[in-house]
């Protein structure tokens, strides 16, 4: 019993130095796990005001971004209105709008339109007068009153190339009948408006103009890619710019067409008979006018 005794003490303390090496070593592990946990710890909170800080540039720089984005869509918008009204200016609406949709636009046949053509009467003495600044600048005041004036009627302004000066009703827009008339009226409220015109670097001198209107068939379309161009084609036009150019001062001088065009409508129009005249007219099967210009 003795030697069992002694051997089970020897065993107890070999138990109890195991147990105090494992105890020493989970409190190495423990500690261990503790440093690194603190680590972390004190990583994490070093490192969040850093993400916070870059998180709020972030999101201010978005904020910002956002607000340019707005401003420049809003900026975009408005130079694309005023692109459309270049555009509109230049262009039907209807042809522009084939056109930014990459379609072909084919031109067209109409059958019955009326075309006004008007120049200034002496201007080429009034160039000849005038610094090229001063012409621009009586043009460009003239040409402003006529644009204010047709707004009001169904007319499609093609061109002004130097003093003539071009408009159309019943295209690109067909409206049956009244194409005549609402050139005969718009030409008459011309007439009034340039009456009250004053030269503005001749203030003195009165300035007037010939009027030319024919009413007849004529094909439309757009020529060109690069400066694509609304052009009018056929006698009708050739025929409207003779008018025009062996009118009257201050006078509006019809053609047959446009007399009997402008007897269907229920407006009344003073018209004076000037007689049978002699007008040339090109020996081709059609004539083209591109912007005022007369080609053959």
């Amino acid at each position: 019993m003795s030697g069992f005794i002694t051997e089970l003490q020897q065993y107890q303390k070999k138990l109890n130095l195991t147990i105090e090496q494992e105890i020493l070593n989970n409190e190495d592990i423990s500690y261990r796990s503790k440093m690194v946990s603190f680590c972390i710890l004190l990583l994490v909170l070093i490192i969040s005001p850093i993400i916070i800080l870059l998180v709020r540039n972030a999101t201010f720089t978005i904020q910002n971004f956002a607000g340019n984005l707005v401003d420049k869509t809003i900026e975009l918008r408005n130079e694309k209105k005023k692109s459309d009204r270049l555009l509109f200016e230049m262009l039907p609406p209807a042809v522009v709008m084939q056109l930014r949709q990459r379609r072909q636009v084919p031109a067209e046949n109409f059958d019955s339109v009326t075309i006004y053509f008007s120049d200034i009467v002496g201007f080429t003495n009034i160039s000849a007068d005038s610094s090229p600044m001063e012409v621009v600048n009586m043009l460009n005041t003239l040409y402003k009153l006529f644009d204010s004036r047709i707004r009001k009627y169904d007319v499609y302004k093609v061109e002004t190339i130097g003093d003539a000066y071009m408009v159309v009703s019943g295209l690109p827009q067909r409206n049956g009948i009244l194409h005549a008339g609402e050139i005969a009226t718009m030409s008459l409220d011309l007439l009034v408006g340039i009456e009250h015109f004053k030269i503005p670097h001749r203030p003195n001198d009165k300035l007037e103009i010939r009027v030319g209107i024919n009413t007849g068939p004529c094909v439309a379309g757009v020529v060109g890619t690069t400066m694509p161009r609304y052009c009018l084609f056929g006698d009708t036009i050739n025929t409207a710019s003779r008018m025009e150019s062996t009118g009257e001062a201050m006078k509006i001088h019809i053609t047959e067409a446009t007399k009997q065009s402008l007897e269907k409508l229920e407006d009344i129009y003073e018209i004076e008979i000037r007689g049978v005249m002699e007008i040339k007219v090109s020996d081709s099967p059609s004539s083209i006018i591109q912007g005022g210009a007369e080609v053959t």
